[in-house]
């Protein structure tokens, strides 16, 4: 994997948790506008947007650096309008730049033994 294409799934992971955690405070500021006068959706509304366009473009970054399939790049998209999905995206993409990093200190070494 080349410094680019980390990059982009780096920025793609530390987008994924705020995302999540913003569109979490969205859903309670709007439970809170309708059942007391507190009314902060605008600006929750305004945080989250900012965030979920930051995730959709790092989102295309990501999937065209990588070259994902449909199918994964497809999941963590959906992962992006679910409750609680930004944080199993941040999950999944932690878990394959360890494995990315494992498999490229692997062909180091295999490199340096040769």
């Amino acid at each position: 994997m080349d410094i680019k294409t980390a990059a982009s799934l780096h920025r793609l992971r530390l987008v994924s948790a705020p995302e999540a955690v913003s569109f979490l405070l969205l859903l309670v500021c709007s439970v809170l506008k309708r059942t007391t006068d507190f009314n902060a959706v605008p600006v929750m509304g305004a945080i989250h947007g900012v965030l979920f366009i930051l995730y959709v473009l790092f989102w295309l970054d990501a999937w065209n650096r990588t070259k994902w399939d449909p199918k994964t790049a497809a999941i963590y998209f959906v992962l992006s309008v679910l409750p609680f999905g930004g944080f199993f995206a941040e999950r999944k993409l932690k878990r394959a730049a360890e494995d990315a990093l494992i498999a490229s200190r692997a062909r180091r070494k295999d490199v340096v033994d040769a």
